[in-house]
């Protein structure tokens, strides 16, 4: 059964159908998370709301759109209010402390090697918008056109995105090596 006819039957009143959404969907959204705030906690946290705002907001599931646009669209809506109401921790001036936290995070989270340390310490450095997009197209492998339909522009906005994007996180990178 296709995720879209799955979550056709969530949307009207099948919620056990949920179960299986999540058994597909969970993995790829707490890597997503867990990328984009270098938080474990946070990443189970924000998972578990993505699952349940599709069951709240089940009813305004458009038959005719790609259900991991959707879902993926309610993952960045709940990293937005998150962002939002935590607007203190995530300011333009990330103090030492929080850096080093990050950066510890990133050593006991997901790096295997120096270059990859770099990588990922130059990845949140970036803007979120950017950090974002850079995950979705890399480390979720989407295609430029599910992304562009999940940030709701077009797949020339997407590739001009990717590539400022990268360029960005290069320099970083670099300028991080260079230390």
């Amino acid at each position: 059964m296709t995720d879209e006819l799955l979550m056709i039957a969530v949307k009207h009143g099948e919620l056990e159908k949920a179960s299986e959404l999540f058994d597909r969907y969970h993995k790829r959204l707490y890597n997503f998370f867990v990328k984009i705030t270098f938080d474990r906690e946070l990443g189970h946290d924000l998972t578990q709301n993505v699952f349940l705002r599709m069951i709240r907001y089940r009813g305004t599931y458009k038959e005719d759109k790609q259900f991991k646009a959707w879902i993926y669209q309610l993952a960045r809506n709940i990293y937005a209010d998150h962002f939002r109401r935590n607007k203190m921790m995530y300011s333009d001036y990330t103090g030492v402390e929080d850096l080093k936290n990050k950066i510890a995070a990133v050593d006991e989270v997901m790096v295997q090697d120096e270059k990859e340390k770099l990588l990922y310490i130059s990845l949140f450095k970036l803007a979120p918008e950017q950090r974002e997009i850079l995950i979705l197209t890399r480390f979720q492998q989407m295609k430029y056109e599910e992304v562009a339909q999940i940030l709701d522009c077009s797949v020339a906005n997407v590739k001009v995105k990717v590539h400022r994007a990268i360029k960005q996180l290069r320099e970083k990178y670099f300028e991080l090596e260079k230390i």
